[in-house]
């Protein structure tokens, strides 16, 4: 059954001219070029009272140094907080540059900086190589916050989709190395369980620009084996984590129609009972990808001002 009349109308008219975002193995060269150069058209007017800046983390475990990009209001005080910023992509495609104009609008929003990280993807390099990269990008943040004019004691994590899946792995990363505290994570429509892929389906979602055979060529190229496993790591797909105690604060934002919808409930459900204090919101009409594709919807600035607000709750 179509869900197309559940869609808000304000985001109905961008499902009939948006690109096919489904990826397979055939199709991911078009599909990485399609972002690459979304990507570059976001860059085309920057928000210049934000300066980007590039830097490089050396990698985790003597791994390749790991491309950041740092984005700083003009007018930030020092010692503002921070947000790691973990960007989408199914763990297949994008840098840190996507997502260019909502990191330098959640600088400003916030009031804080916004330090993208660039981390490998699949399915050249598989789990853990991304995380890792995420972890050293952390631990270069905590170590060079100061010199940076940031605290290092308001460090949050932020990612989508994948991104959100790595920032949930991150916090449980960071927490049992006893790595860099994390003071909070914004997890939006995160990816967070591979079991999905052989959960009974559920009709209403996964039908717009995610969907579910997208979903599991994206987590086999993760994973570098078939998801729904018993065989898959924990922290490959955060959702299997058996004890989520001791993470983070956490808000976590989706949208009724996404195929990831249940896991992130799920999820939330499961940070509650293990006393981690926890916010959802809950996008009603909407898909997978919605606030990056209609920026200018009723249901979109609800959406990004939740997790906004979050942030800043957190921050002070």
């Amino acid at each position: 059954m179509s869900s197309l009349h559940l869609v808000d109308p304000e985001l109905l008219p961008i499902l009939e001219v948006a690109p096919d975002m489904g990826v397979s193995p055939e199709k991911l060269p078009a599909t990485r070029a399609a972002i690459a150069a979304m990507t570059a058209m976001g860059l085309e007017q920057p928000d210049l009272s934000v300066t980007a800046t590039e830097w490089f983390a050396p990698g985790y475990n003597g791994g390749a140094d790991v491309r950041i990009v740092l984005y700083k209001p003009d007018d930030l005080a020092k010692g503002a907080p921070v947000v790691l910023q973990i960007h989408g992509g199914g763990f297949l495609f994008g840098t840190a540059d996507l997502g260019d104009p909502r990191n330098r609008a959640m600088a400003r929003a916030v009031g804080c900086a916004v330090a993208s990280v660039e981390y490998r993807l699949a399915p050249e390099t598989v789990f853990p190589g991304g995380l890792d990269d995420c972890y050293a990008a952390l631990t270069w943040l905590h170590g060079h916050a100061a010199a940076l004019g940031l605290d290092p004691a308001r460090i949050a994590v932020r990612g989508e989709s994948a991104g959100g899946g790595l920032a949930a792995a991150l916090a449980v990363m960071a927490r049992d190395l006893g790595g860099p505290a994390i003071c909070f994570q914004l997890l939006v429509y995160p990816m967070l369980d591979d079991r999905t892929v052989n959960a009974a389906e559920n009709r209403f979602t996964g039908q717009f620009i995610w969907d579910r055979p997208s979903n599991r060529f994206a987590w086999e190229s993760w994973l570098g084996m078939p998801p729904g496993t018993e065989m898959v790591p924990a922290l490959a797909a955060p959702a299997r984590t058996a004890d989520l105690a001791g993470l983070p604060t956490t808000c976590i934002t989706t949208a009724a129609l996404d195929l990831f919808v249940v896991e992130d409930l799920e999820y939330a459900r499961r940070l509650v009972r293990a006393g981690v204090p926890t916010e959802v919101y809950l996008a009603p009409g909407a898909f997978h990808g919605f606030d990056a594709m209609v920026p200018e919807a009723a249901v979109t600035k609800r959406f990004i001002a939740c997790g906004d607000d979050a942030l800043k709750r957190a921050f002070s």
